[in-house]
């Protein structure tokens, strides 16, 4: 599948009728774009977070550094921190990626319980991204820049398998890091993510001849 972020390999079990779940894929290399950094967040004070990419630039940091709880705060109260905290680093961090600069930008904040350290149990976290849009799912990219920052810090193994939960929707996501690459200078990781996905619909495009924006448009 090829998305913004480069071509990414899908794998869909199939049974010689229907796909089957799980479904899962392989990112484009991530990588922590910086960790432990320090930043100023109007309304909650200085505090500590990672970046990290897994497609898109995400902030990383325990709900409980803005005074709340990712599985019992609002949701209201927790896009607000999200969105001051994704604001606040926008401003004060600029993130590069070797490939594409147009890559570069931070997409949003992902609020989490703070168990980073591997464990079996299940870690739950919430995406606030865009225009504070929240994501139904762990988040593949999410999911995948996490991965990344854990590994960078030695947190989690290859081939270590971690399950993330969704703090509004309760759905799961596995992640592991499957092996090393590199993206420009970054040591990075390919991150196999694995979760459940469901037929929604279908939908047919037709061109025609005459058409004169056919094959598309751009406008910068």
């Amino acid at each position: 599948i090829h998305c913004p972020c480069g071509p990414v390999a899908a794998f869909v079990p199939w049974d010689g009728q229907r796909s089957r779940n799980p479904v899962r894929f392989h990112s484009v290399p991530a990588f922590a774009a910086a960790a432990d950094l320090t930043v100023d967040v109007p309304g909650y004070g200085k505090v500590v977070l990672d970046i990290g990419y897994g497609g898109a630039f995400y902030a990383f940091l325990s709900a409980e550094k803005l005074g709340l709880d990712v599985c019992s705060s609002s949701v209201r109260d927790l896009v607000d921190g999200a969105t001051a905290v994704t604001e606040a680093v926008k401003k004060q961090f600029k993130p590069h990626h070797p490939d594409s600069e147009d890559l570069a930008f931070i997409y949003g904040t992902i609020l989490t319980d703070g168990k980073d350290a591997f464990s079996d149990e299940p870690t739950t976290n919430i995406c606030v991204f865009g225009d504070a849009q929240v994501d139904r799912s762990p988040t593949g990219s999410g999911v995948t820049a996490r991965i990344a920052l854990q590994y960078h810090k030695g947190l989690i193994k290859l081939d270590q398998t971690r399950t993330f939960r969704s703090s509004t929707t309760g759905s799961l996501f596995t992640g592991k890091a499957v092996e090393e690459a590199k993206c420009g200078d970054y040591n990075a990781v390919i991150v196999e993510v694995s979760g459940e996905a469901f037929y929604t619909g279908t939908a047919i495009y037709t061109a025609e001849e005459e058409d004169p924006l056919k094959y598309g448009f751009l406008i910068k």
